[in-house]
């Protein structure tokens, strides 16, 4: 089902904290140990929706692109693994591996950090300043599964370079689009 984040945290939203699972690793990991020290993109993703596929490559090369600028990228994926497997944490852990993610892939299996982010659908992209302070939210860019638009990261690059340069985030963002997550009965 294709959903819009239509829920805007408000002014003065701080990241909440975590204590996930990184697939690739096979440990716990928190939001302490994973911020950046200029800015922290937390992104809602998961294996099988095709909009997160569609913008997975981009997403990849942004992530590169921005590692040595003090800013850290996280993906969590908070899907419902029992009804959906190719979202549980073995598949992530392979697609990880496979697409060569250059940060940490979190599941979330309690869905308590997407409730706490109110994340609605995937993908959906958080990112925060180095006080962890929400400076945007919302989508990737305008590509959607067959819009014929290439996926370049421009909603979400523009954010980012706005806080390097110390610059007030954009006025208005864009929700993000994609499939809604897909939550415990």
């Amino acid at each position: 089902m294709v959903q819009s984040s239509e829920t805007i945290p408000q002014a003065g939203f701080k990241a909440p904290d975590f204590n996930l699972l990184d697939v690739v690793r096979g440990e716990q990991r928190t939001l302490a140990e994973l911020k950046g020290s200029k800015a922290t993109v937390v992104m809602f993703i998961c294996n099988h929706c095709p909009y997160v596929k569609l913008i997975m490559p981009a997403v990849v090369r942004l992530a590169r692109a921005y590692a040595g600028k003090g800013v850290a990228f996280v993906g969590i994926s908070a899907n419902d693994a029992l009804h959906y497997p190719d979202d549980g944490p073995e598949q992530m852990k392979k697609l990880a591996v496979q697409d060569g993610y250059p940060f940490a892939y979190l599941y979330d299996e309690s869905q308590e950090t997407a409730k706490a982010y109110m994340a609605e659908c995937t993908p959906e992209f958080y990112v925060f300043d180095g006080q962890l302070q929400l400076a945007y939210h919302g989508q990737f860019d305008d590509a959607r599964p067959n819009s014929g638009i290439t996926p370049a990261g421009t909603d979400l690059s523009n954010a980012l370079e706005n806080i390097l340069n110390e610059l007030p985030a954009a006025a208005e963002a864009r929700p993000a689009i994609g499939c809604s997550i897909k939550w415990k009965n």
